[in-house]
């Protein structure tokens, strides 16, 4: 099964690493270090995803791939 693409990048404005997750709606973390935003990112997709489904929301498939990996 293909999982969601997650984005780590340094946030000069909140002077933390981020993780964001951009098929899940407002789903992202921060931490200290790349690896903790990442820890926090994945928890956070637990439960953005057990939310949605205990509330019958739709379930996104995974889509999101960056311009690097993109081919013509």
């Amino acid at each position: 099964m293909k999982d969601y693409h997650i984005n780590v990048f340094w946030s000069e404005d909140d002077k933390a690493y981020v993780a964001d997750i951009p098929d899940l709606d407002a789903c992202s973390a921060f931490g200290a270090t790349p690896t903790e935003a990442l820890v926090e990112a994945l928890k956070a997709k637990e439960a953005w995803l057990a939310v949605a489904r205990e509330s019958g929301d739709p379930i996104p498939p995974p889509r999101y791939r960056p311009v690097i990996y993109q081919t013509r």
